[in-house]
């Protein structure tokens, strides 16, 4: 079973920074991609930062230049350092991940259950 656990969401006010944490757990061989997703209240949910197997990164034209996603293959983990927060970065952050299950290269997409960030103007 695989499980995706975020951390690091919090309140913090305008300007401000926080650090978002994915670990991913469970049996399974790797894992291909890594995205941070996020939904505000009444809005759909957005595509914030994705990172590949390699490293290759991708951002919303919202949060480009704020924000940086990181991967530590051997720890399992993907980051999403958030600088210069905005009200508007107010929502539920999610981590999902492609996680390849077996040597046979049956993959997965696996979602976490998400962190809140709230940001205070």
């Amino acid at each position: 079973h695989v499980r995706l656990e975020e951390s690091g969401g919090g309140l913090v006010q305008a300007g401000g920074s926080l650090k978002l944490s994915c670990a991913a757990s469970g049996d399974f061989v790797s894992i291909n991609s890594m995205v941070w997703y996020r939904q505000a209240p009444g809005n759909e949910v957005e595509l914030v930062a994705s990172i590949s197997r390699d490293s290759n990164t991708d951002y919303a034209d919202s949060v480009k230049g704020r924000f940086t996603i990181s991967r530590d293959n051997a720890k399992k983990t993907v980051t999403l350092q958030m600088n210069s927060l905005k009200p508007d970065d107010t929502a539920v952050y999610y981590c999902n991940a492609q996680i390849i299950l077996d040597n046979a290269s049956r993959s997965a997409t696996y979602w976490g259950l998400g962190t809140q960030v709230t940001v205070s103007s």
